[in-house]
């Protein structure tokens, strides 16, 4: 580990140095507050031993200095000093020191504090690099807000398997798969990760997540792993926004690519959690509600948003769309009642 000492005293300075590194930590030194500030911004230790009486700016400046900087917010500063009455621990305390030592001190308790700060400086960076792995990771899929909301309060992501009231949506791209057959493989996986790139943009903007790509479809889900009221309109918004983004959108394609996106959409029950093994696993919706948003989409044609009976109770006052009656859906016995979304 590495440990900044800054104190004028060159006894004090020698002295701290042979107990640090008597432990097997290294060491760095400075004589002032200047030189403490400099020397923590370019050395980033694990400790700061830090001295309240020196020359150009005393410790409570230069604990204040670091505290205020993002970049060396997280090194904990151990203040030691002659000043021991409670103004001058408070002032430490206050500019963000996070421990308070005096002279004189004794060795072992210096070492235990020093690997007591070591310990907690560990876990938080652990702790810090273990959110930022999950923040890169769910940022793939679901929008920033959401992330920030998780990592503020892990609880609400219910995990297991449970039966939960969603909407899911289902977009395909019409015409990919006959594109396919003249288009290079490379000129395919290129527009293929543009129409992607669209939809996920839009099904994040709507606090969606993205539960999986199918070949040239995504599936997305709403009201999970965060509990939303209004998540029936969510998605619809999410279909309508990317709809409308497609003309500006596609005059980067030649017009062979300038392919229609077509929409299924349903809310109801079903179990949500992960899917998979020990080793692998998939979190993600499973049931009827699925299979019937698939089901709608394979139905829409030419750009069609699909909803079930279920969605348009649910925004009905926020949308214009018309009922094309009652369709046979593959894999049910019952019809199911369709509207198309218009605007």
């Amino acid at each position: 580990m590495k440990v900044l000492i800054a104190d004028d005293n060159s006894n004090s300075r020698q002295l701290l140095k042979d107990i640090i590194e008597s432990v097997g930590h290294q060491t760095f030194i400075a004589v002032d507050g200047p030189t403490a500030v400099e020397a923590a911004q370019q050395h980033m230790p694990d400790l700061m031993i830090l001295d309240v009486n020196m020359p150009g700016k005393n410790g409570f400046e230069v604990c204040s200095i670091l505290k205020s900087d993002k970049e060396t917010a997280q090194i904990p500063i151990l203040m030691l000093t002659a000043l021991g009455d409670v103004e001058n621990r408070v002032a430490g305390l206050g500019a963000g020191a996070d421990d308070y030592l005096t002279k004189p001190f004794s060795p072992r308790e210096l070492i235990a504090r020093v690997d007591a700060r070591l310990r907690a400086k560990a876990e938080s960076d652990n702790l810090r690099e273990t959110k930022e792995i999950l923040r890169q990771t769910f940022e793939r899929f679901v929008s920033p807000s959401v992330v920030e909301r998780l990592l503020q309060d892990p609880s609400q992501v219910k995990l297991g398997g449970q039966f939960q009231d969603v909407t899911v949506m289902f977009a395909d791209l019409q015409g990919f798969t006959s594109m396919s057959e003249y288009a290079p493989p490379e000129t395919l996986l290129s527009v293929l990760n543009a129409y992607h790139a669209l939809v996920v943009e839009h099904i994040q903007k709507n606090r969606g997540t993205v539960d999986k790509f199918i070949g040239d479809g995504i599936m997305a889900l709403y009201n999970t792993p965060i509990l939303q009221s209004d998540h029936a309109l969510l998605a619809v918004r999410t279909a309508i926004g990317i709809r409308s983004a497609l003309p500006a959108f596609q005059e980067q394609f030649d017009p062979a690519y300038r392919l229609k996106i077509n929409f299924g959409i349903h809310t109801g029950m079903a179990v949500v959690g992960n899917v998979g093994t020990q080793a692998i696993m998939d979190f993600t919706a499973v049931g009827d509600t699925v299979n019937l948003a698939s089901r709608l989409q394979q139905l829409s044609d030419n750009g069609q948003i699909l909803i079930s009976d279920a969605v348009y109770n649910r925004v009905s006052d926020f949308i214009q769309a018309h009922s094309i009656g009652s369709q046979k859906i593959r894999g049910r016995q019952e019809q199911v009642t369709v509207y198309e979304v218009m605007e």
